[in-house]
Formats: structure tokens, sequence, C-alpha cells
């Protein structure tokens, strides 16, 4: 079994790679739903993040305030290396348990999605990296009209990320997401084919 982080700056379209992905027959691990998970329903997470950015971190009900934690989180460098250093590392954790479980249920290939792979050191645990990219005011315009934000607030979270131009630096495939969708299933079939039926030999990490 291979593995396969796809990552990309927010707005790239790495949700939409990873459904091609799965179409061909691909298992997908979304970081971020794990993320989620573990900061709801995780203890030690909870007390973890309560710890470092208060107890209205939760909501009365116990459920996680997401504005007030992006809020904390996103107007300082270090809150944004605090709150990464108590969820990545689980993340990966929970990540390698799936890839057991996969390469047993004879998965040939394991797609780990995640905005941060490169930042957090998630690529030394791959066989492989492939950054989806698009231009910045495609980006832009695609989260706006997804979540309803301002245009401004996408371009914070983008400061937060490694700019294109080092992303494709560090790529073993660079997908772009620019252009029509016939293009990208060819670009997303082609790395699948690229990762299957590769004789490079799998991370140890993996």
């Amino acid at each position: 079994m291979k593995t396969l982080g796809v990552t990309g700056g927010i707005g790239s379209g790495k949700s939409t790679v990873c459904r091609l992905f799965e179409d061909l027959g691909a298992r997908v691990f979304v970081a971020d739903d794990v993320a989620k998970q573990l900061m709801q329903q995780d203890p030690a997470v909870r007390r973890a993040i309560v710890d470092a950015f208060g107890p209205a971190s939760y909501d009365e009900a116990g459920r996680l305030d997401r504005a007030y934690l992006a809020q904390q989180v996103f107007s300082d460098e270090e809150n944004v290396a605090r709150i990464n250093a108590i969820v990545h590392p689980r993340v990966f954790d929970a990540f390698r348990e799936e890839a057991r479980r996969a390469e047993q249920e004879g998965v040939e290939l394991l797609v780990h999605e995640a905005a941060l792979i490169f930042e957090a050191g998630g690529d030394r645990h791959l066989d492989a990296v492939a950054v989806v990219d698009a231009p910045e005011d495609v980006r832009v315009r695609r989260v706006v009209e997804r979540d309803g934000v301002a245009p401004e607030q996408v371009r914070a979270r983008m400061r937060h990320q490694l700019p294109p131009e080092e992303l494709r630096r560090r790529a073993d495939f660079v997908i772009d997401n620019s252009g029509a969708e016939d293009a990208l299933h060819s670009q997303v079939q082609a790395v699948y084919d690229a990762m299957v039926t590769s004789d490079a030999e799998a991370s140890p990490d993996a």
C-alpha cells in the first residue's frame, strides 16, 4: 500500500480532488474531520485547549466554540503553534491506525487530506505529497461563496499557510485546479496511476 498526502492552500480544491481519488478506489483520511472530532470528544485534547485558550473555548453544552477559537488562533502566530501542537500529533496517530487498517484490507492507496501537511511535518509519514493549486483570486472567490466570509478573512487565513510557490517546490506532484473538470480528472488519474504502479519503497513511518 502507498500513502499520498493531498494538500494546498485554502480554496484550492483539496476535497474535490480527494473525491476523484475515492472514485478511482483510494481510501481518503480527512485530517480536518478527525481534528474536529478530537477537539470535541477527546478529553485530553479538550483539557489542553481549555488550558491554552480558556473555558470560553467550549459553550455551556460542552460544544467547541469554533468562532471563538478561530478568533484566538488566527490573530496570533504563537496561538497557531499552540493549537497545532495539541491537535496534529494526535491526528497523525489516528492516520497511522487508519494506515494499518487499510493495509490489512488490501487498499492500494491511502490519501491523507490536510491543509498543513508540510507545516506539521506530515510529509515524513507519507510516500508522496500532491499539492492542489489555483490562482489566489479563484481560491478567495471559492471560499467567500462557500463559507459566506469576507475576502479579507480568507486572506488572513492564507497568511498562516505556506505560499503556493513553496508548496509547489516541495510537492512530488502538482495538481492544477484552475481549469476544466476533465483536466482535473486527468491529472488525478495520472497521480493515482503513478502511485499504485510505483516501485518506490514505502516510507518507514507510513
